[in-house]
């Protein structure tokens, strides 16, 4: 009998399982099911398709399933949900959504890809008009529709998502204000850094931030259209529409239904062969866990960057290969107008949680040669461990080139190298492109010096 491969989901992890399968397997049956419109899309450029800085949307669709079919022989179903895995018989059923009928669907290996969703709080008006969440390619389209004919938008979340629909949405010329509930944006950063960049949206770009408030309600008018918002703190302010971005979180309850084993970061529990507890079951992407590399412990990030490696390493393993995920860092990078948030690892209230017995180091340093034409100032906190001195994580921030500096640190993180190893590094060095010596080692010498 020739095996067969069904895949749930069709974002990233999927796409890229389903892509390297055949490349390992040209006799392998693979067969995709994603309950969306689309596949294989860029999720992480919409808002910038939003703000206009890409034009055509279609740009965004890396593939099509016609695209699968012609040159990987991949069946792909839009609009068709996995309801059920019934791991005995090694069956999915299947609904369709178009005409609600249902199917079942025979594997030999199956890999569940079925991503994150937002969280949408269960509040008065949450379902009023002009109020979105922004995860699929569809939800860019409706955004990029309403938002020409408002002027006023709240964005509820300050996290990666949040900050970039700030300029998306405050570039296309409205006025927003943004909400945390957290009393500071970016919670993933130390409050310190933080800050910095709170400043510089309030101080340079006139955004209106309000921290340490919950969304309690939204009021509509007659028409069924959002019009106000209220803080649990009371605070109400006017808006024409409402973007949430309090987070996501990962798509578990199909495989939770199967017996297969959450873990404890809240994700579908998986090996470093991206196996989960039932034999012949994978899961990848933003709906399983991760190991740190710094503490050894699980958790859940999920990136898009993450999700498309264990695709890979899923695929070589479903085909008989031998490929390992060794874990993550936490690794990132987002653009806040022209300033750049970047790091790597551990932040200081994460080495304190974990119990390190840690020390901290903050600079501020030019990215070019001072004297070489729009030299910059970027900001980098970087942390080591004092007993064992190895770099335990950092976060660099600035107008500057911060994202190659971040590079820099993950690749000593992964590398396990010590605060001692990093002025060691043989950084280039030319005047448009840095100091003669790199901030990254001007900081690791003051980290030094300190210990």
């Amino acid at each position: 009998m020739q095996e067969h491969l069904i895949i749930i989901g069709g974002v990233a992890a999927g796409p890229k399982a389903a892509a390297k399968a055949r490349r390992e397997n040209p006799d392998l049956k693979i067969t995709l099911y994603t309950d969306g419109y689309h596949i294989s899309y860029s999720s992480c450029s919409l808002p910038y398709y939003i703000e206009g800085l890409i034009q055509n949307p279609e740009k965004l669709l890396v593939r099509s399933p016609e695209t699968f079919k012609t040159k990987y022989n991949v069946n792909v179903h839009i609009r068709h949900r996995v309801v059920k895995i019934s791991p005995d018989t090694k069956t999915v059923e299947i609904e369709n959504l178009e005409n609600a009928d249902k199917f079942q669907d025979k594997y030999t290996k199956l890999l569940i890809a079925t991503g994150a969703h937002p969280f949408i709080p269960d509040i008065e008006g949450i379902h009023l008009n002009n109020v979105f969440t922004l995860r699929t390619f569809l939800d860019a389209l409706k955004i990029k529709e309403k938002m020409n004919k408002h002027k006023k938008a709240v964005i509820v979340g300050a996290g990666y998502i949040g900050l970039e629909m700030v300029e998306a949405l405050q570039c296309s010329g409205l006025d927003v204000t943004l909400i945390e509930l957290a009393c500071q944006i970016l919670p993933i950063l130390d409050t310190d850094m933080a800050e910095q960049i709170e400043k510089y949206l309030t101080e340079e770009k006139n955004l209106k931030i309000i921290t340490c408030n919950r969304l309690e309600r939204l009021i509509g008018d007659e028409e069924g259209n959002v019009k106000q918002i209220e803080t649990d703190h009371g605070q109400v302010i006017d808006t024409d529409i409402v973007l949430l971005s309090p987070g996501v979180r990962p798509n578990v309850e199909l495989a939770k239904n199967a017996g297969i084993e959450i873990g404890e970061a809240g994700a579908i529990k998986v090996n470093d062969r991206m196996q989960t507890s039932i034999p012949d079951i994978y899961a990848v992407g933003d709906c399983a866990e991760q190991i740190h590399l710094i503490t050894g412990k699980p958790v859940w990030i999920p990136l898009g960057s993450t999700a498309n490696k264990q695709g890979r390493v899923a695929a070589i393993n479903i085909t008989g290969g031998d490929a390992k995920f060794k874990g993550v860092l936490g690794s990132h990078v987002s653009k806040i107008f022209d300033y750049t948030n970047a790091g790597s690892g551990l932040s200081e209230r994460e080495a304190q949680k974990h119990g390190y017995d840690y020390q901290a180091k903050t600079i501020t340093y030019r990215d070019k040669s001072g004297h070489y034409p729009g030299a910059k100032d970027i900001t980098i906190k970087l942390i080591a461990d004092k007993k064992t001195r190895k770099l335990l994580g950092a976060q660099i921030i600035g107008k500057g080139d911060a994202d190659k500096r971040a590079n820099i640190i993950a690749t000593a993180l992964t590398a396990g190298l010590t605060i001692d190893d990093i002025p060691d590094i043989d950084i280039t060095y030319s005047p448009p492109y840095s100091p003669v010596i790199d901030p990254i080692i001007v900081a690791a010498e003051a980290l030094i010096d300190k210990i």
